[in-house]
């Protein structure tokens, strides 16, 4: 009887270690916006479902509200793709207070935010280089409503790029230098004045970032800002929307970093935590894929297929072996 007792408790204390191990539960994850975060947040999906047991479900995200939520809501449980550097103050502070914990750079590369004129502008007029040279002409820029003026075209509401973008258009004065800003609402909006423009061979100065699928398909020129970038002043005044007097910076090398609250990365399997600290990949890659999802009118969903079945040399390493196995059967 003791021996049976033993052997009893032993086989109880090893099946709930094993589940202990495997126990992954339920996972929200921010699905932004911006295609290659919509990509990652899919990708993530698919590799926690069928990797480690999951229970996976996407919201609607953006880097903003979505950053503030987990900091101040404890929700979402995981932001695939946060670019830190546009939420100076409440990450910091999220990371400081223990409510949120950081995991493996998202791009490896980090990423490139800024102003960016057409091509075939920058080809025809190689002397504008720089935002100042750009905003010395505003008839090569012609607002789509208003072509007496040139325009600058925002980023979608919502992001913090958003929010730079208003402030530098103000540190610059380009209202009184002859410019609008365009409002597009949404990312969808945003790409669509790009590619409207450039199809009709217009000029434009456009908010935009890399690595993007719409690179590859509108080349775009990024100005260069005549300052250094300013940290301090990008802290203070840039990324604030209604500081009033924000001071000329040039945008920086962005981190973009896997977010995680605290509690989740507490509550969940190890081998979760230990994969959300080792996936990340490199703008070149980021790039292709989205050209592929654009060039095939792809989901995000789809392009994350379409990653997984072609990269195994890339994600692999990201996860267990077990992991990988149920993986690629799956796949």
């Amino acid at each position: 009887m003791k021996t049976l007792l033993a052997s009893t408790a032993l086989s109880v204390v090893c099946a709930a270690g094993v589940a202990s191990a495997q126990d992954c539960g339920s996972v929200s994850i921010a699905n932004m916006n911006v295609q290659s975060a919509e990509i990652l947040a899919n990708i993530d999906k698919i590799i926690l479902e069928e990797g480690y047991d999951c229970d996976v479900s996407l919201v609607p995200g953006d880097t903003v509200p979505t950053g503030t939520s987990m900091v101040e809501k404890g929700g979402p449980d995981l932001s695939p793709e946060t670019w830190v550097d546009l939420l100076p103050e409440i990450i910091p502070r999220g990371l400081e207070e223990g409510k949120i914990v950081q995991g493996a750079p998202a791009l490896h590369d980090g990423g490139v935010q800024g102003w960016w004129i057409p091509k075939y502008v920058a080809d025809a007029h190689p002397d504008i280089k720089t935002v100042d040279d750009a905003l010395a002409h505003p008839e090569l820029f012609p607002h789509p409503d208003d072509p007496s003026q040139g325009a600058i075209f925002n980023g979608a509401q919502g992001w913090g790029a958003t929010v730079v973008t208003g402030q530098l258009f103000k540190a610059y004065d380009a209202e009184n230098k002859g410019f609008g800003l365009v409002e597009p609402g949404s990312a969808a909006g945003l790409d669509g004045l790009i590619a409207r423009a450039y199809e009709r061979e217009q000029g434009f100065i456009t908010y935009y970032w890399a690595p993007t699928g719409l690179l590859a398909k509108y080349p775009l020129v990024k100005l260069e800002a005549s300052v250094e970038h300013d940290p301090a002043e990008w802290t203070r005044c840039i990324t604030v929307v209604d500081c009033p007097d924000p001071k000329v910076s040039a945008w920086p090398v962005d981190r973009v970093y896997s977010i995680m609250t605290k509690s989740f990365s507490e509550s969940t399997s190890p081998e979760v935590v230990k994969y959300l600290d080792t996936r990340s990949w490199g703008n070149e890659k980021v790039a292709e894929i989205l050209a592929w999802m654009t060039d095939n009118q792809a989901t995000g969903e789809d392009a994350a297929y379409h990653f997984l079945e072609e990269n195994a040399d890339i994600w692999t390493p990201w996860v267990s072996p077990d992991a990988a196995e149920k993986i690629s059967s799956a796949l």
